[in-house]
């Protein structure tokens, strides 16, 4: 049931999102707000000391998939570099996964998220604005297209993890990823 709930959620995003309404903000945070109790829960359990802290870049596979074609290809190498340009945007919002940026209630950690992963979609797409001009002259193509495309990439990864990153959910990439034992629902 709770698959069906988060495909609802992420095609009413696309609705709400297009609308520019806070429906779906109000709509995550009643389908959320159930792991956000049980992640203060365990935060406030003192068996659940915080982990010390790691990142593996951009998570999902992005780091790693980029390395990979770095170390294949010399060429994307030498064009593209060894990591994604917008690692450090992805390294940041893991910092404020890990300890579920230091929220103390239910409500707070739903709204650290959600600035979370906004400030994850603003730095990639401020990190394409930066690189416009050079990416364009390199492709022949129009720092404009390069701006879309940055905007493409910053859209996914932020619906992405507001898809996939929701607290308690077992997954590596999880808010409060820094917290171990948390088990939705309790």
């Amino acid at each position: 049931m709770r698959r069906w709930t988060a495909l609802l959620l992420l095609a009413v995003g696309g609705v709400a999102a297009a609308e520019g309404s806070d429906s779906l903000t109000n709509l995550q945070r009643s389908f959320e707000m159930p792991a956000h109790r049980s992640l203060q829960n365990t935060i406030r359990d003192g068996e659940n000391a915080l982990i010390p802290f790691e990142t593996d870049g951009c998570s999902g596979g992005m780091s790693w998939s980029w390395q990979l074609a770095a170390d294949l290809f010399p060429g994307f190498e030498a064009s593209q570099g060894q990591r994604p340009p917008w690692e450090n945007c992805c390294v940041t919002h893991d910092i404020a996964y890990h300890n579920a940026g230091g929220a103390a209630d239910a409500e707070s950690s739903f709204d650290a998220r959600l600035a979370a992963d906004t400030a994850l979609e603003q730095c990639v797409r401020a990190q394409g604005a930066s690189d416009a001009k050079s990416l364009a002259g390199l492709y022949s193509v129009s720092e404009d297209q390069i701006l879309r495309a940055y905007d493409l990439i910053s859209q996914s990864m932020y619906n992405a993890v507001r898809l996939g990153g929701g607290p308690c959910s077992g997954l590596p990439w999880r808010w409060g990823f820094g917290y171990k034992g948390c088990v939705p629902g309790l």
